[in-house]
This record gives C-alpha cells, structure tokens and sequence, in this order.
C-alpha cells in the first residue's frame, strides 16, 4: 500500500472515530452525526467508503459492537469507559465487523495510536488489550 493511501485511510478512520465521539456526546444517530460532518471532511473513494462502512454498521447494529466492546473490557461497564475510549472502540470493533478484507493488526494498530493522540495516558495500552481480544474472538485466523 502507498504511503499516501495509508495517511487517507489514517484521516479516515479518525474521521470515524471523531464522528461516533460526536454521536456518544450529542446523542444523535451515529447517520446524524455523519450527515453533519461529511461536507467539511472531503473525505473521497475508499476513505469515504471506509467511514460509510464504519458508519453503516453502527447505524444498523450498534447493540452488537457494543456487546463485543463488552465482553472484551471485562469489568468494565460502558458507561465507565471515558468516551474517548468507547468512541476508539467502537470504530474500531465497527470496522473489523465491516470491513474483513482489512487486516485486523492494522485495525488495531491505528486505533491504538488515536487513543494516544486523543485520549490519556493510559488510552493505548487499554484500546489495545481490549481490541486484541476482539479480534481474536472476531477473526481468530489472523491470530
């Protein structure tokens, strides 16, 4: 993959992210949420079609993203999870479920770095032994 290709999907999966943070604080669809960004992210070809995948999944089945997101953070309670953590994840855990043709390391990968840009101290270390067990239990072949 280019360098330029990995850096849009990248902003991509941030735009991800930022979209279902704003849907966690505003309590809009996760629809409303995007229909509120989409003119001023410019976002074209597989970025966009990456954050419509994420997008579109959680729209639909949020309850299942989130009973993953639930088993896989033992102990701890959605509710207690700041929302920058529980907005990672569940774009994250959105895209493993949409888009299987993405590896689940790289999944992994950039949405530890998003919880470290945008989250604590302690963000990366939690998103990732949290999305590990997600994925293993979601694609256990990449394992």
């Amino acid at each position: 993959m280019s360098r330029e290709r990995a850096t849009t999907r990248r902003r991509a999966r941030e735009v991800a992210f930022r979209v279902t943070y704003q849907a966690d604080l505003t309590h809009d669809t996760y629809a409303q949420a995007w229909n509120a960004r989409r003119d001023q992210e410019a976002l074209s070809g597989d970025s966009l079609e990456l954050v419509e995948d994420v997008i579109r999944l959680l729209e639909r089945d949020s309850e299942a993203v989130d009973r993953e997101l639930t088993r896989a953070a033992e102990n701890w309670p959605l509710e207690r999870l700041g929302a920058t953590d529980r907005s990672v994840l569940r774009a994250a855990i959105a895209e493993l479920m949409s888009r299987p043709g993405t590896p689940a390391r790289v999944v992994l990968d950039e949405a530890i770095d998003i919880a470290k840009r945008y989250g604590t101290d302690d963000s990366g270390r939690f998103v990732n032994g949290v999305l590990d067990r997600v994925a293993r239990s979601l694609r256990p072949a990449e394992f």
